[in-house]
């Protein structure tokens, strides 16, 4: 038991270069074997809902109902997410390249605030990673619910042409309502009996071979779509590094405007630029043939948005200090 928390304690503590090396070797496979590569896609699905059950298992039911009342904190996520994120895509969208399918998929990533490796890279620069994991599945519902409303905006009427409403349907059932509930179970039978309690804690030492995993699988199945779009792909790349430059100082404001706390406001901060290209990769994967770039667009922001969390860690404790 000793050694296996050991090993565990390891995985946590380079955990951002095991990501980064994930990735990495995710372009190298679906580059070298890109019938290798593709073939991953089925996989996607059941490693990222395997990671979502993992990080629910985490949000015990009585501290998600607690997380409900932390009026003010709440507030400031939803705001972040839901109200200045669309306003600076908004801007964003202005400058993007007149492609239906990047647009798309630019959308489709900006849109939507990130539930997973965000509680992690939250917690290394201080940031209240345990009131942010508890809002996760308030996060989830409300971006399932806001997502096509926000693309309606954004790309009018015609958009119903392209998008079908059962891969949301789909993707809220297998990556929110199934995830969520086996959690529960778990937790409940961990209450009650010896064995839920070693099922529960040999869960969550899962957490990041299992994040390592779904980066490799994303990583390694969208890269040979790559060919002859790696142009349209890369000018995509300026908006996402303008993002995650301009989302600190947002995110900040919220905070300030509404008196949280250091570690709270680090959350915040982090909640706003973190984005959910692993959950709304599906979607993408969903599109018509002819909109298929748009998912190698939602996968070109996790690449850009893992170095960029590298240096958050670093830089959001320096614009927020301890006070």
């Amino acid at each position: 038991m000793h050694q296996e928390r050991g090993v565990v304690a390891a995985l946590e503590r380079h955990q951002v270069g095991i990501y980064l090396a994930a990735m990495v070797l995710g372009a190298l496979l679906g580059r070298a074997a890109p019938a290798v590569g593709s073939g991953l896609e089925p996989l996607i699905n059941p490693v990222l809902g395997a990671l979502l059950y993992v990080t629910f298992l985490q949000v015990p039911a009585a501290e998600l109902a607690r997380s409900l009342r932390a009026g003010r904190f709440l507030a400031a996520v939803l705001v972040v997410n839901f109200v200045v994120v669309p306003l600076v895509v908004a801007v964003l969208f202005a400058f993007l390249p007149a492609d239906l399918a990047v647009r798309l998929g630019v959308l489709l990533v900006l849109l939507t605030p990130c539930v997973d490796y965000v509680i992690v890279f939250s917690g290394l620069a201080g940031g209240s990673s345990r009131r942010l994991l508890a809002a996760t599945p308030l996060l989830l519902l409300a971006q399932m619910l806001l997502l096509p409303v926000f693309l309606l905006v954004f790309l009018g009427r015609e958009l119903s042409d392209v998008v079908a409403v059962g891969p949301f349907l789909e993707a809220f059932l297998v990556l929110i309502v199934i995830p969520l509930a086996l959690a529960w179970a778990t937790q409940a039978w961990a209450a009650r009996r010896p064995a839920g309690r070693k099922v529960a804690e040999a869960a969550s030492t899962a957490m990041v071979p299992l994040m390592a995993m779904t980066l490799l699988t994303v990583v390694a199945s969208q890269v040979p779509a790559l060919d002859g779009r790696v142009a349209d792909v890369a000018l995509v790349v300026p908006h996402y590094v303008v993002f995650l430059v301009v989302m600190p100082f947002a995110g900040m404001a919220v905070a300030r405007l509404l008196r949280l706390d250091t570690s709270d406001g680090r959350a915040v901060v982090f909640t706003g630029a973190t984005r959910n290209s692993l959950v709304v990769l599906p979607l993408a994967l969903a599109l018509p043939d002819h909109l298929a770039v748009a998912a190698v667009v939602v996968v070109a922001q996790t690449l850009v948005e893992v170095v960029g969390m590298v240096i958050y860690v670093r830089a959001v404790p320096r614009l927020l200090p301890t006070r």
